[in-house]
């Protein structure tokens, strides 16, 4: 049997340095899960904006205060990042691009892909 003091005792996971494809998975899933949870607030300001005139005029009022813009930047952001990592992920379930340096290079890729949606995006609407 192994001597057991020879593992670690306290993993620090915010010190540990993550490989690009890692942080790509874990965005990948917190965006999903975001998104997910995004839909029943856009469902309501969709519901609301229907129901009348004057509802209507609040719920574009609403859109246009900076808080509002700022989330559906990010939110437009995570949708962006969580598309091209999708199309990432279903190359590599086909064997396109599933090398490690290919992989490597395809994740800095989505990353660079989803700064740029956030940056026009952010041009756009802020």
């Amino acid at each position: 049997m192994a001597n057991p003091k020879q593992r670690p005792v306290f993993l620090d996971l915010l010190r540990i340095r993550q490989p690009a494809t890692a942080v790509l998975s874990i965005g990948h899933r917190l965006s999903g899960i975001v998104m997910v949870l995004a839909i029943p607030l856009l469902v309501y300001l969709f519901d609301r904006s229907l129901s009348s005139a004057s509802d209507y005029a609040d719920t574009l009022a609403l859109l246009h205060s900076l808080p509002v813009r700022i989330a559906l930047v990010l939110l437009i952001w995570l949708f962006a990042h969580h598309f091209f990592a999708g199309i990432r992920y279903l190359l590599i379930d086909v064997d396109v691009g599933a090398d490690i340096h290919q992989a490597r290079a395809s994740a800095r890729l989505v990353f660079a892909a989803g700064v740029a949606v956030l940056l026009i995006a952010a041009v756009i609407l802020l």
